[in-house]
């Protein structure tokens, strides 16, 4: 029964305002008030727990007093004897019974007061029989816990029940009142938003759904709730359900048309059509979705609806973007409407679309910063959280395109440090959205690349707690987790372990599957079957404007071409890859194919100038490169010198040789702290070589055992040091 969008209370089951888990909250407020040598904070945390208690669903006598204790340990003995004393017939059956414990020290103009008065006035208007039933219900309550509270002889009553006491007992927890339950999914909703892992559990959330909307079914938010609950668990038969429902109980209720007539019945049915829509883009329906927009936009064009136009076209362009098309026009125009008809975050989000957008398809650095830059003080203007955190974490993943890896740690660090600017309700502060996963991820990432695995460990156990795999974000860890994974495998030269990494990636990434598989098979030696799936990619990544992923399949191709010795070859890909790199200020990957210049021209017998370049480029691979990159290109630093002291005047070879040792020597301090004993294997062998060279017999001798058991450990993958980078 519903008057004007209002549950009457009674639909829910409740009688009175006397329960036995009220006289629970009373006997504790009695002791708050009759408690006076206690602590500050314990008394501060009692204070802020009474409301919640107050206003929330009935819990059971266990659950009360964990709470209880978890804020004052020495309060819940006060209360269990508080709560005992209720017990006594003389004292409970008494007409003021409420109030005949000693008389607290709250007025009745507060609020706890207000809450005394109702609980008196109801157990006032309680009959005999009423009381009665309250009773054995208190001893039941008890009996549940602690069976020595209810143990008290009840012979002298002659009253007789012809109820069995055990069907309450066995009976789940009761229905709720109107506001119980609006407080219940208040504050369900809040957490689903801001800390899922702090909100019920899928299961258990949908359980007390259906309890409550079992005794009210035109309760819209219930509906609306559970529409959030089954997103959680990607359940998309229940949550088009309950979305439908939702609506339709919202329009049914009258509760918008009543203010705004015709208007609130129209504005209902297009935000439904616009959130099915969505619903649609979330589990990759993009033929429904688009259908659904269509007429979300017909039906807000025939209103005159300019905000939901506007709703609309932001998610026309999305569903561009996760469809593979090219989105800027789209994205462009929704950005000057928004910003037209007064629409600042529809615009900032338009903005920071048209940036994602950008980096991808390889916009220079100093445009997409400034463009962010300039949304930022509007966001910190407005207060406008949610904008401010997806900004840092595309600032931290630019900075960490351009190469800039000690921009990006300090740009996730500042969005996981920086306090929500969104109200704090349940004292939970927002911090399970995508950007706190990007930023997180990022981090993991880059210690990985310093060989920190036990940090990224840490990491990776944080992401799995604050984003369970059934989360909507939960893909962002499980993608950044098996990428370690594969390259961690990689530089140990398991490649057994790395194959069914290469399965796991493809499915949450096809394209960063197809350049994992390629990578593996070139290690194992399959360069026909590499080649074939890097052609594939090139095509792909040209057809999606990749920048970035096409410059690693240029390099990846040269590879390929070195291992048929096909140097000269290689040279123009080489080049076609640096001058992308340098148009799109990528200065990792611009480090990256200069070494890999430097390698060609080393093998094309050209040892000075690669000497010039792996120095023109050492610099900034010591500051911003990862171990894997600054072992790599101090190895091929000390190769350079190596051959150019075979050339030398004899006064000068020796202080080349030497040179090239302490090279060598600083090479194996990355590589042996990441464990990556192919590499290892190759400087020993060139230790031992250059140590024969100069005399230092005893030297050569332990470097050569060091290759010899290196050698005998790890499997021929047919590649050595003369052939590779």
């Amino acid at each position: 029964m519903m008057t004007n969008g209002v549950v009457h209370a009674n639909i829910f089951g409740i009688k009175d305002w006397v329960t036995p888990y009220k006289i629970a909250v009373l006997a504790l407020l009695h002791e708050m008030s009759t408690t006076k040598p206690m602590a500050l904070l314990d008394r501060r945390r009692l204070n802020k727990l009474i409301l919640p208690l107050q206003q929330g669903p009935d819990l059971t006598l266990e659950q009360f007093l964990k709470i209880v204790e978890e804020c004052c340990l020495r309060m819940v003995n006060a209360v269990k004897h508080r709560y005992a004393s209720s017990l006594n017939k003389e004292l409970f059956f008494k007409k003021n019974f409420i109030l005949k414990t000693p008389e607290p020290l709250i007025t009745f103009s507060l609020f706890l007061g207000l809450f005394m008065r109702q609980m008196l006035l109801a157990y006032n208007k309680l009959s005999f029989s009423q009381v009665y039933k309250l009773y054995k219900s208190l001893q039941q309550y008890c009996h549940r816990v602690q069976p020595e509270l209810s143990a008290l002889p009840t012979e002298d009553m002659e009253l007789t029940s012809n109820e069995d006491p055990s069907a309450e007992s066995d009976e789940s927890q009761g229905p709720l009142s109107q506001k119980q339950a609006e407080y219940f999914l208040a504050r369900q909703a809040y957490l689903l938003k801001n800390d899922e892992n702090k909100a019920m559990s899928p299961a258990k959330l949908q359980d007390e759904l259906n309890n409550i909307l079992k005794f009210n079914p035109d309760f819209a938010e219930a509906h609306y709730l559970s529409y959030l609950n089954s997103i959680r668990v990607q359940d998309i038969y229940i949550s088009t359900h309950s979305l439908l429902h939702y609506f339709d109980r919202l329009i049914l209720s009258g509760g918008e048309g009543k203010s705004n007539g015709d208007e609130g019945y129209g504005r209902s049915l297009r935000y439904a059509v616009l959130n099915l829509a969505t619903l649609h883009c979330r589990f990759g329906h993009y033929q429904q979705a688009d259908l659904a927009l269509q007429e979300a936009i017909r039906i807000a064009q025939e209103a005159n609806d300019h905000v939901c136009l506007q709703h609309c076209l932001s998610w026309l362009y999305t569903l561009e973007q996760m469809k593979g098309s090219d989105s800027v026009v789209l994205t462009e125009d929704s950005v000057k409407i928004a910003a037209h008809f007064c629409l600042p975050y529809l615009a900032s989000l338009g903005i920071q679309s048209l940036v994602q957008q950008g980096a991808k398809q390889g916009m220079p650095a100093n445009k997409l910063l400034d463009a962010l830059r300039g949304t930022d003080i509007m966001h910190w203007k407005q207060s406008l959280s949610e904008l401010i955190e997806i900004s840092l974490a595309q600032t931290t993943s630019i900075w960490r395109m351009y190469g800039k890896s000690t921009m990006a740690r300090q740009q996730a660090q500042l969005l996981l440090n920086m306090n929500s600017l969104e109200p704090v309700n349940f004292s939970v502060q927002q911090n399970n959205t995508e950007a706190f996963a990007v930023a997180l991820c990022h981090l993991a990432e880059l210690h990985a690349e310093q060989g920190l695995y036990a940090v990224v460990s840490d990491i990776m156990k944080h992401l799995k707690q604050q984003f369970p795999p059934h989360t909507q974000h939960a893909k962002l860890w499980m993608l950044c987790d098996l990428k370690i994974q594969f390259e961690k495998a990689m530089n140990d030269g398991k490649y057994h372990l790395a194959e069914p990494h290469v399965t796991a990636i493809s499915a949450l990434n096809s394209t960063e599957g197809l350049y994992r598989k390629a990578q593996l098979l070139k290690a194992l030696n399959q360069t026909t079957e590499a080649s074939q799936i890097l052609q594939q990619l090139q095509q792909q990544c040209e057809k999606s404007k990749d920048i970035e992923m096409t410059i690693r399949v240029m390099l990846a191709s040269a590879e390929l071409h070195w291992d048929s010795s096909g140097f000269a070859t290689a040279l123009p890909l080489l080049l076609q890859a640096l001058a992308l790199s340098r148009q799109h200020n990528l200065q990792s990957l611009t480090s990256e194919t200069l070494l890999h210049l430097a390698f060609t021209q080393l093998m094309l017998g050209i040892p000075e100038q690669a000497l010039v370049l792996v120095q023109d480029v050492l610099e900034s691979v010591l500051a911003h490169g990862s171990l894997i990159d600054k072992g790599r290109a101090l190895l091929l630093a000390a190769r350079c010198q190596m051959a150019l002291a075979g050339a030398a005047a004899q006064e000068h070879r020796l202080t080349a040789l030497e040179q090239a040792v302490h090279t060598l020597d600083e090479a194996a301090v990355y590589f042996s702290q990441l464990d990556c004993k192919e590499r290892m294997r190759d400087i020993h062998y060139l230790q031992a070589r250059l140590h024969h060279t100069l005399g230092n017999i005893s030297q050569r001798n332990k470097c050569s055992m060091l290759f010899r058991l290196l050698d005998q450990e790890l499997p021929s993958s047919g590649m050595t040091v003369v052939s590779h980078l």
